[in-house]
Formats: structure tokens, sequence, C-alpha cells
């Protein structure tokens, strides 16, 4: 849900990282900061809570310019995972533009990655959004670990649903920006759908993720 000053001429998007407890989305949050040059991001806040952690940032600490002058700010999320802080997640969900559900991809977490993803279906709705409208990806995280669910297995299970799913090491830093990258690239289409960023305001989407991401050269 786009926050949107027309008068103004700024929008606000706000990405999520949604997931179990200890699924490692403060991990990709931190690699996430990391990998971003320094003099394109803000500062790292957290919100401390008992046993667990919100964490947000500015992925610009400026406005992303539209030729057509439409200023854009991207905020990025995550929520606790621990079942306690629910009433958090659902805060933290709500005006939300795009989630990641980072699932923990140890075998021992089956069960707790579908609870995790029921619950966010469900937040989703008492917050007013509807999962499958929402720019979703899934990340299985803890590829560098032994005891994991195959990935053939997880091809099996998630390719009928439609929604994009990456591998990644978050603590050994792979697969953070491909999924983050996926994430922007299906917000701004589903922004544009409706604000028509590249036919009015100019921004095409390789436009926008050039802004988003790091060069290699910086």
């Amino acid at each position: 849900m786009v926050e949107y000053d027309e008068q103004n001429r700024k929008m606000v998007l706000k990405l999520v990282y949604y997931g179990p407890a200890l699924s490692g989305k403060t991990t990709n949050i931190l690699q996430l900061h990391e990998l971003i040059t320094r003099k394109e991001r803000g500062e790292l806040m957290i919100m401390d809570t008992v046993g667990d952690r919100t964490m947000y940032f500015d992925l610009l600490p400026f406005f992303l310019m539209a030729p057509s002058g439409l200023k854009i700010k991207v905020k990025v999320y995550t929520v606790p995972g621990q079942v306690q802080h629910d009433s958090t997640r659902k805060a933290v969900l709500q005006r939300a533009d795009g989630v990641a559900f980072i699932a923990d991809s140890q075998l021992s977490q089956e069960t707790i990655n579908f609870e995790s993803f029921e619950n966010l279906e469900k937040n989703l709705s008492i917050v007013g959004l509807d999962i499958e409208k929402l720019p979703l990806v899934i990340q299985f995280n803890k590829r560098d670990l032994a005891d994991i669910c195959p990935e053939e297995e997880i091809r099996n299970d998630w390719q009928v649903t439609g929604i994009p799913f990456l591998m990644a090491s978050a603590l050994n830093g792979w697969g953070v920006l491909e999924t983050f990258s996926k994430l922007a690239e299906l917000t701004y289409d589903h922004i544009d759908r409706r604000y028509h960023l590249e036919a009015e305001h100019g921004l095409s989407r390789e436009m926008f993720l050039l802004k988003l991401l790091p060069r290699e050269s910086e």
C-alpha cells in the first residue's frame, strides 16, 4: 500500500522481511546494509523487544528522483520472529509494498516455516493486504548447513505456487542481493501498473534497480 503524496510528488515504498525466529531475517538485513555502498543507504536502526528485535533502514538516505521529478524513498524492515511479538509483526506489515519471506532450510524447521507462512498470510489479511496481489519472494536460507531440505524437493513444492523462490546463505553473503533484487523488481512492476512510473514519470525498471543496488565499480 504505497505511501504517495501526489501534491508534493513524493512516494515511500516499504519492503518487509518476514519469517520464523532465527531463520536469518536479521542476517539478511545486516548483510544487505553492508553490501549496499555506504553513501547509498541510511543508518541501521534497531527497536529492541524482549528476546527479539525489529530492524530497519532507509535504503537511500535521499530520494530517488524520477525524470518527471517524482521523488521515491525505499525503506527496508524486518519483523521479530517470535510468536509473542505478533502485534509488532502486524504493525510492521501495515502499508507494506513487498515482502521477502525468509525460510530456514533445515529439515527440522519445515513445520515452523509452514506455520510462519500461514501467520504471514493471516496478518496481511488483518492489515488489509492480499497475499495473492502483494509482491512476494521466498528465500530458503542456511543452504550452507548439512541437514537441509534438498533443492529439488523445494522446487517440486513451490514451483506450482508461482511465487519466486531463491536459495541463500545469508551468513556467507550469497543470495542476499539476489533476493532483494527480485523483490524490488516485483515491487516496481506492481507500482508501475498503478502509478505508471515509466509512462508518466520516465522511470524504467532498469533505472529503478540501478539506483537501488550497488555497482561493481563502487
